[in-house]
């Protein structure tokens, strides 16, 4: 079986990156999706719609363009990380979260440790929880392949 994982949360760092460049060299049997990282872009994801007159209905719009990808991948996937960063309030990957924790699907969490108990219940509804890129491959090789023989 090869395993759909969505990644999700924070865009300013390369934790996705690092997440796939791991699996790859393990060689776990994944794919990844992911909503847009390009934060611009993704502001801009409704820009081509009919013209707003103030931010809000801009933020709006894309966001509504957004989460076409965003439900889809998320409905497709077979297990998801949910990436939350100390520098931004990542609302987006809360979300994400609750519409995960809703339709049934696993996920993991990866924040540091001083956003514990922000996120106590997201992390409640979530499989595991990780503080490091390394622990969620390891949590990914485990899934997708099996324990080792002993």
């Amino acid at each position: 079986m090869i395993w759909n994982v969505y990644l999700s949360g924070e865009v300013h760092t390369d934790w996705r990156d690092a997440i796939i460049r791991q699996a790859k060299k393990r060689g776990l049997p994944v794919t990844f999706s992911s909503a847009v990282t390009d934060h611009p872009a993704s502001d801009a994801a409704g820009d081509g719609l009919p013209p707003s007159s103030d931010g809000f209905w801009r933020d709006h719009k894309s966001a509504k363009v957004n989460a076409i990808r965003t439900r889809t991948l998320i409905a497709q996937c077979d297990l998801a990380v949910v990436r939350f960063g100390d520098q931004y309030k990542q609302w987006n990957a809360a979300f994400d979260a609750g519409q995960l924790a809703a339709l049934g699907k696993p996920y993991v969490t990866l924040h540091e440790g001083d956003l514990v108990h922000a996120l106590k219940e997201v992390d409640g509804a979530a499989l595991a929880w990780a503080s490091e890129v390394d622990q969620v491959v390891d949590v990914l090789e485990h899934v997708t392949m099996g324990a080792p023989e002993p």
